[in-house]
């Protein structure tokens, strides 16, 4: 299967030889920041609150937001991507927006450009890891909470130290926290613990990122009954917990199994899993 790419100028590009433009300040300096999206039966989910998301995000940057950027205009780029890639069921997509070339660290200009890359995911629902994994904290580095700490900006390397560290000690992924100590994610995704049924997950003010994902679980587990609170979750509250698990745009939900001595079970992931898959499925029914 073609791996493929639209940029700017709507031209579809196949994933052979060089595709970024000399002078790309999101290449340079970082100064972009991306979306990462899911597929269901080849169409993109979640995807109003993903460009919510990047046009707060390109605010907080001071980029010039295009009329176009639309929910509807994303849409159809991402579904013709799908369709040329042949892609009909799960997949995942990353929309890149970089501030236009010109300048150093002072930029020429504050007007943008876009990027779409797609690629296959085996499945088409989400499906809950049978085997839990496992998680330590990173403390090496501390994410900065700052106006940018809620986007997915593409200075990401407090997230790549983190899970080369995960990498080193043999441990499936580890959790970032901020300077107070305070766990706020992991390395891809946003922290949920439970407690006697009821749902914890960091606050946005805390510094974790403003997930698509963690958003959806949040309004799904309210609207059947599961309480759920946002607050500054500390490293004795897994201790204590019966259940952790992760969640991010593309896997949906992971079951964690254990941190570090401590082991947890998996009946609220189970259930919020399967709260998931009949979500989408009745949304994709419901726009056909």
């Amino acid at each position: 299967m073609e791996e493929l790419f639209v940029n700017n100028n709507g031209e579809l590009l196949p994933n052979k030889g060089a595709t970024l433009e000399a002078g790309n300040r999101g290449h340079l300096y970082g100064d972009g920041l991306f979306e990462t999206i899911r597929l269901i039966d080849g169409a993109p989910i979640n995807l109003d609150i993903h460009i919510l998301r990047l046009k707060e995000g390109m605010s907080a940057l001071k980029m010039r937001i295009p009329n176009f950027f639309t929910s509807a205009f994303f849409s159809e780029r991402i579904k013709e991507l799908a369709k040329h890639s042949k892609i009909e069921g799960g997949g995942r997509v990353r929309l890149s927006v970089d501030r236009s070339r010109g300048g150093t660290y002072r930029p020429e200009t504050n007007e943008v450009t876009y990027f779409i890359e797609i690629y296959p995911v085996e499945k088409n629902e989400f499906v809950l890891n049978q085997k839990g994994i496992e998680v330590d904290l990173y403390t090496a580095i501390r994410k900065e909470n700052n106006i940018l700490a809620n986007f997915k900006t593409k200075n990401g390397l407090v997230y790549v130290m983190g899970a080369i560290d995960a990498r080193e000690r043999d441990l499936d992924d580890v959790l970032i926290t901020n300077s107070k100590g305070g766990i706020l994610e992991s390395t891809s995704s946003n922290l949920f613990v439970v407690s006697n049924g009821v749902l914890y997950t960091p606050c946005l003010k805390e510094g974790c990122l403003g997930g698509t994902m963690r958003m959806t679980v949040i309004n799904l587990a309210i609207a059947n009954g599961i309480k759920v609170y946002e607050s500054a979750i500390m490293p004795q509250n897994l201790l204590i917990a019966d259940e952790v698990f992760l969640t991010n745009a593309v896997n949906g939900l992971v079951w964690v199994g254990g941190y570090r001595t401590k082991r947890y079970v998996n009946a609220i992931s189970t259930k919020i899993v399967n709260l998931l898959n009949e979500h989408y499925s009745n949304k994709i029914l419901s726009q056909k």
